[in-house]
């Protein structure tokens, strides 16, 4: 029967063993050495106490408008069709265009850093935050607001793209450093491409960011490789389907029935099948 990763919020004395591991600094997750059968001890991650990045928003500019006399024609020609069509269909078009473009734009739902309460200030549901290269951004789902370290009921440092579900029974949804948090649909279903997959990318949604497969990582020098296949996003101890710290090659089957895929500080995965 496989043992199951342990949840440690209280600061433990680590043992010897665990002492000779190599763990994160501050800026990111620490996890202990895997025990047989290759599972990880679970412990709280630590607050990001150092300065914050600046939150940076994206937006997607439209397409450039095509010009006239690009074939080599009369430009006065073209240049004068192009201004009689002002205010009419070519216009509307490329309006509707860039409209149709803005309302395709996953709008931020949880911008800036702070306490969000959960049911006034944000929505029950799960998010997604991305682009975060810089190792600063954090989160808390929180049961209440007493600050205190039981009161932690998930967390986690994001390197890349993370997903989570804050639930209605949560009191507080805390995010520091991050970029703008998006909603998005759990039942939604892409036709993600098969091949790479960035090492230290963070979280990938399985059928929407990555195909489900065989993969392979190598070189891994240092033993901070970590992978974990996941049922949900609400990163509990009951989310962990299958977890590992990876020193040398790493190899994982993701399963069409995974929910998520996590991988921090280790060489690209290569699809192998």
């Amino acid at each position: 029967m496989s043992q199951q990763p342990q949840w440690s919020q209280q600061p433990q004395q680590p043992s010897q063993q665990q002492m000779q591991q190599p763990t994160y600094g501050s800026y990111g997750p620490q996890h202990a050495a895997p025990q047989p059968p290759r599972r990880r001890s679970w412990v709280a991650r630590h607050k990001v106490l150092t300065g914050i990045g600046a939150l940076v928003v994206i937006v997607a500019i439209g397409g450039a408008l095509g010009s006239g006399g690009s074939d080599g024609s009369d430009g006065s020609k073209d240049s004068a069709s192009v201004s009689a069509g002002s205010g009419s269909g070519s216009d509307s078009k490329a309006k509707g265009g860039d409209d149709a473009k803005k309302a395709e734009e996953p709008k931020v739902a949880i911008e800036g850093d702070g306490d969000f309460e959960v049911g006034a200030d944000v929505k029950p549901g799960t998010y997604k935050t991305a682009g975060n290269d810089d190792g600063m951004c954090y989160w808390e789902r929180l049961k209440d607001s007493k600050g205190e370290l039981e009161s932690i009921l998930a967390n986690d440092n994001v390197t890349g793209t993370s997903y989570v579900t804050i639930k209605t029974g949560d009191k507080l949804f805390k995010s520091s450093g991050c970029k703008g948090w998006t909603a998005v649909d759990e039942a939604a279903k892409g036709s993600p491409k098969g091949g790479d997959v960035k090492g230290d990318g963070g979280m990938f949604k399985v059928g929407v960011d990555i195909a489900p497969g065989t993969y392979k990582s190598s070189g891994n020098t240092d033993d901070m490789c970590y992978w974990e296949r996941a049922k949900d996003a609400e990163h509990g101890i009951d989310s962990i389907a299958a977890n590992e710290n990876v020193n040398g090659n790493g190899i994982v089957t993701i399963t069409a029935k995974d929910a998520y895929f996590k991988t921090t500080g280790c060489q690209d995965w290569k699809k192998t099948g």
